[in-house]
């Protein structure tokens, strides 16, 4: 069955897959996931702020974001944000944004609606007598969420935001439907380049396969020695 395979393709690509590739990979996911932390940590506060109409108008977006298919999203803000950057510079057509550019932008607004609910969870886990404290110590609602509540939500849901940064390590391969070469679609272009589709698409799943695992163990370690501690 597996006579004509020939896996030495993997061998002779691992260069491009790793240095071009998977590089690519885990700098969209690093970007994406640093940016969606802080746009999510914005909605979280705005849908914990006293202000009904700042709350609804993140109650919308974080809606309609999880409700869209993510390779949806890729192909809306691929088109789109070549129109944004033309309304926002007053150019005379739409200005030139490039892949990559709109790839991040779409991750960073995607899992930020993500973040935001995980960040919300986290701040609504702290006891209301603390920022009442802090109050009472004559802090203003800014410095108490800097100093006191943020800090401490974060440490709480630092496992579930790692779990969801390796959701977002499997989702960036998704890019490849814009032709971007990151690991998967420097899996496939060996792939078609050399006729060796079976061989390459097993290779990248394993791939996949280990560092979701790895990292998965690595978060599971994280939660008990941040249990302990507690």
């Amino acid at each position: 069955m597996f006579d004509n395979l020939d896996f030495d393709v993997i061998r002779r690509s691992l260069p491009y897959l790793f240095l071009d590739g998977m590089s690519f990979t885990l700098m969209l996911t690093g970007l994406s996931a640093l940016g969606g932390l802080v746009f999510g940590t914005l909605i979280a506060l705005m849908r914990l702020s006293g202000y009904k109409l700042l709350g609804r108008v993140a109650g919308l977006y974080v809606d309609f974001m999880r409700s869209l298919p993510l390779v949806l999203v890729i192909f809306w803000f691929y088109f789109l944000v070549p129109y944004i950057g033309q309304w926002l510079t007053g150019a005379s057509r739409p200005i030139r944004v490039g892949a990559f550019t709109s790839s991040l932008v779409t991750f960073i607004m995607f899992e930020a609606a993500y973040f935001s609910e995980i960040m919300r969870a986290g701040i609504q886990s702290i006891s209301k007598g603390q920022p009442a404290a802090a109050s009472a110590l004559g802090l203003t609602y800014s410095q108490s969420m800097r100093y006191i509540v943020l800090p401490q939500a974060f440490r709480n849901m630092l496992p579930v935001l790692l779990t969801q940064t390796i959701v977002l390590f499997q989702d960036t391969s998704l890019v490849y439907v814009l032709s971007i070469p990151d690991f998967l679609g420097a899996a496939s272009k060996v792939a078609q380049r050399d006729g060796r589709l079976v061989e390459m698409y097993l290779f990248a799943a394993a791939v996949y396969f280990v560092i979701s695992c790895v990292a998965s163990y690595g978060v599971r370690r994280l939660q008990a020695r941040i249990a302990i501690v507690r």
